[in-house]
């Protein structure tokens, strides 16, 4: 993560300073995104804030992961605390600023634990509102919402842009997130109205790279894992969905611009919508970086919920018309750096 945080930092430039001696409480810091912005902060108080801020990262470990490297373990500015957001959280300092990225993002998980996707998107979602409310003084509410709030998009509307309204079952498998995410949304926007909450929402377009988990069934460590060990690539059904990837540099960075620069009250998509491809196109780029590598179509599994998008692709002008935001890496180029991250996990080798 390493090249990765400094990336990032160097990007953000004299905005970071706004972070400076301030309180950052982050909702889901043992996740993938959770632990790039412990680094990142991390980072930031050792080489660039005149004054360090102080991290307060909670989680309650359903699907993030308890390891953290020893730096940030015993890092006297990160406090880490098991806590679940659907309850309100003990938090007496002030807050500067709040970033909710606490949920279950996998299909693989919500499908495992609809009621507790529910709950943190939406109980947990109101709880860190009304905190929020509760400090005047706050500079930023960053949620974390979802591309998948759009559903399966009519072609007519890709690029997708925000006012796209989505088009999303209420009672299809995949409901118990989208709809949360929708609903979490929806909060934010009401406190923002009438208790003037500083919120803004990110809609993220499939962000990858070092720290995710392959067993969460996410296309890209998925495919990584199986060339990794020499099997083939299972690409789901004719393999024809598209999909675009945000390497997890070029996403922390949007996220984190959204939240200090974005405008109350509104969602910014962030992601490439330069590299909309199929999961075929997407297998095919692995023997090009894996030597070895193989792929086949199979079979949805029973365990991945149906009603999948059969295109996604984001339309940032709004992101970068706000805030300058732009990306810089290409998938190829992003997916031969997660491989070569992967290649030194033992997770990810039999």
């Amino acid at each position: 993560m390493d090249k990765t945080t400094k990336l990032i930092v160097e990007r953000l430039g004299s905005d970071a300073q706004r972070f400076s001696g301030k309180t950052v409480l982050l909702a889901g810091g043992a996740g993938f995104l959770g632990k790039h912005f412990l680094s990142v902060f991390q980072k930031l108080n050792e080489s660039v804030l005149d004054a360090p801020c102080s991290v307060i990262s909670v989680d309650n470990y359903i699907t993030g992961s308890r390891y953290f490297d020893d730096k940030i373990t015993h890092d006297p500015n990160i406090t880490q605390v098991w806590a679940d957001v659907t309850h309100p959280l003990p938090i007496r300092t002030d807050i500067d600023f709040i970033i909710h990225g606490a949920g279950i993002a996998s299909p693989v998980y919500y499908m495992r634990y609809p009621l507790e996707t529910i709950e943190s998107a939406v109980h947990g979602t109101r709880n860190l509102l009304e905190l929020a409310a509760r400090n005047p003084k706050l500079e930023g509410f960053l949620f974390f919402s979802s591309s998948e709030i759009y559903g399966d998009p009519d072609p007519r509307a890709i690029p997708i842009k925000e006012t796209y309204f989505g088009n999303v079952s209420t009672v299809g498998p995949r409901a118990c997130y989208d709809e949360s995410k929708r609903l979490g949304e929806t909060l934010c926007t009401i406190f923002h109205e009438q208790k003037n909450v500083p919120t803004k929402i990110v809609r993220p377009f499939n962000v990858f790279g070092p720290g995710m988990g392959h067993n969460d069934r996410r296309v890209i460590p998925m495919f990584a894992y199986q060339a990794l060990n020499a099997r083939a690539i299972p690409v789901h059904g004719t393999g024809q969905q598209t999909r675009t990837f945000c390497y997890i540099s070029d996403a922390i960075y949007g996220f984190l611009l959204t939240l200090l620069k974005g405008k109350s009250g509104e969602a910014y998509n962030i992601g490439n919508p330069e590299n909309e491809i199929t999961m075929l196109q997407l297998a095919e780029m692995f023997p090009r970086l894996v030597d070895g590598a193989s792929f086949h179509t199979v079979d949805y599994p029973s365990t991945y919920p149906a009603g999948e998008p059969n295109r996604r692709c984001p339309d940032i002008s709004k992101a970068t018309e706000a805030f300058g935001y732009e990306f810089q890496v290409s998938v190829e180029d992003g997916l031969a750096r997660f491989i070569d991250w992967a290649k030194t996990e033992p997770a990810y080798l039999d």
